[in-house]
């Protein structure tokens, strides 16, 4: 990926939080027939090894998990906050008609090593945690227990356990930071005004 060193993101604090906000990676990988892309919700333990670890579950039908062998290197690219930044927002445009349009965005490339758990206990584990996290928002949670014993057991036959150690975060925020102060806090306003509330709070505070 492409860094300008102003756009450059290396806090892992900041990485795991894009992360957690945006769950849905996009698992890539390659094995015996190319290339290929799945897109999972993730679950991160940011306290396990150097830089975390990501747990997820895939279809059994999915042929990612036997045809992308254990200990292959992978890659779980996610995105953050995004939008189209129109230069007519920038005060400046409209004194030189020297701006141009841009896409700003946040992303995490995760780098890792894969691991296959076909094992009962490790989806319920993944399944348990990937719904406590997702469901804490609803007046009255759902979980598991919601549902009959023998139909949840069948449910977790058709699924197999992911997980990734990564080895490496690499972040790029790309949020007008090469931009005048006035310029950049111009798009911040045009963004609040048009509901892109992530984004315009992103590019409030890029630091």
């Amino acid at each position: 990926m492409y860094i300008p060193s102003h756009f450059a993101e290396t806090r892992p604090e900041t990485l795991h939080r894009i992360i957690r906000e945006h769950p849905l990676g996009i698992l890539i990988t390659h094995g015996n027939n190319g290339l290929d892309a799945n897109h999972i919700p993730f679950e991160l333990d940011p306290a396990s090894g150097t830089n975390g670890r990501l747990s997820a579950h895939v279809a059994r039908a999915n042929p990612v998990w036997q045809t992308c062998p254990a200990g292959s290197e992978v890659l779980v690219v996610f995105r953050g906050a995004e939008g189209y930044i129109s230069p007519n927002w920038y005060p400046s445009k409209h004194e030189a008609h020297r701006q141009v349009p841009t896409w700003n965005y946040e992303v995490v490339h995760a780098h890792g090593i894969l691991t296959i758990h076909d094992d009962e206990r490790f989806v319920r584990r993944i399944v348990a945690r990937l719904t406590k996290t997702h469901e804490a928002s609803e007046p009255k949670p759902w979980k598991m227990g919601d549902s009959e014993p023998a139909f949840i057991n069948e449910m977790l036959q058709h699924i197999v356990g992911i997980e990734i150690e990564i080895t490496s975060l690499v972040g790029k925020r790309k949020l007008s930071q090469n931009k005048d102060i006035r310029d950049r806090l111009g798009a911040v306003d045009a963004l609040q005004e048009r509901g892109a509330a992530e984004l315009s709070a992103s590019m409030r505070h890029p630091d």
